[in-house]
This record gives C-alpha cells, structure tokens and sequence, in this order.
C-alpha cells in the first residue's frame, strides 16, 4: 500500500534507487513524437531536445547537457543565468517542466525500447478477436440451482396471509354445505 503521508512521500524520494529515479526523469513527448512512436512520454536523457513548459524560461528549448538524478535536475544547453561577477552557470530544471521535442537515438536499447512499444493501429486486436482466440474448456454439466430465497416485503406476506385466510375459509364453507 502507497503512503500519503507527504514526509513518507518525500523520504521515498529523496532515498529512491537509481532504477528508480531514472522513472522519475519521465517528460512528455511532443505530439509528433507520441504519434511516431505511439507512447506518450520517456525519461529525459543527455542529448534530447527539449522545450521548457514552465517558468520564466518558458518557450526556450535546447539540447540536455547533463542530468543530475541526485538532485532530480536536468540542465539545458542556452539556458543560463550569470552571476553577480559575470560569470554564465546552467539553470537546473525539473525534468516535469519540460517536453522532448527530439529523441537522441544512439543507445541501441533505447531504440529497442520504443520499437517493442510501437504497434501500428492495424494490428492490435479488438477484445472480442482475442476472446475468440483464447481456447474454450469444455463445459461441465449444470448443476442444479439451489432455490434462493426471495426478500419478502412487509406487502407481500401480507398478501399470502389473506390468500391463506381465504383459502381456509373457502374449505370451511365447503365443509358446511357439504356435510
């Protein structure tokens, strides 16, 4: 079970494995990427475009020089800021605040990854192919239902009692005639 405890939630962060912080990096794709490669979003990596979504760099958009998964910061290639002496320093940003514009293909795994998830929309399988598909067991015999009981409302036994006292008063009248 998931804490939402926010202390909890923060230490789970901030203790995250590696593996784990990676997942954190994930950024949207720009919506011809997601058309292309049919997913909608993947952690940012060094040598991605990317457009910042958010804060005073809005708009801006520039190559990942380096991602920082202690601090869960990347920084931008163009995105600077200079200090009091003069000097030009990157601008850490949230990987959540920004949106990849271009994939740096050059690791052959993150290729694989985006092929295996790219199915084209002809392929895929309506539900009712694949339950058609799937092997039926035989049917066993039905078994015989066991009567359930039905609720009973306060109308109705009411009702079958006056039917019960009906019925024996119908007898009793029929007894009188006849005996």
């Amino acid at each position: 079970m998931k804490t939402t405890q926010p202390r909890k939630q923060r230490k789970m962060l901030f203790n995250a494995p590696a593996h784990i912080r990676y997942k954190h990096f994930s950024a949207p794709l720009s919506s011809s990427l997601k058309a292309s490669h049919n997913i909608g979003s993947l952690p940012v990596r060094t040598g991605d475009t990317v457009r910042v979504m958010r804060g005073d760099r809005k708009g801006l958009e520039g190559k990942v020089m380096s991602v920082d998964r202690k601090k869960y910061r990347i920084s931008v290639e163009g995105i600077t800021r200079e200090k009091v002496d003069g000097t030009a320093i990157q601008v850490p940003i949230h990987p959540s605040k920004v949106m990849i514009t271009s994939l740096n293909l050059d690791d052959k795994w993150r290729r694989e990854s985006l092929k295996v998830s790219v199915t084209p929309p002809e392929e895929e399988t309506k539900p009712e192919e694949k339950k058609a598909k799937r092997k039926r067991k035989p049917k066993k015999p039905a078994e015989p239902k066991k009567q359930e009981r039905k609720k009973r409302t306060r109308k109705a036994t009411a009702e079958k009692k006056e039917e019960k006292v009906e019925k024996v008063e119908e007898e009793k009248t029929e007894e009188s005639e006849s005996g």
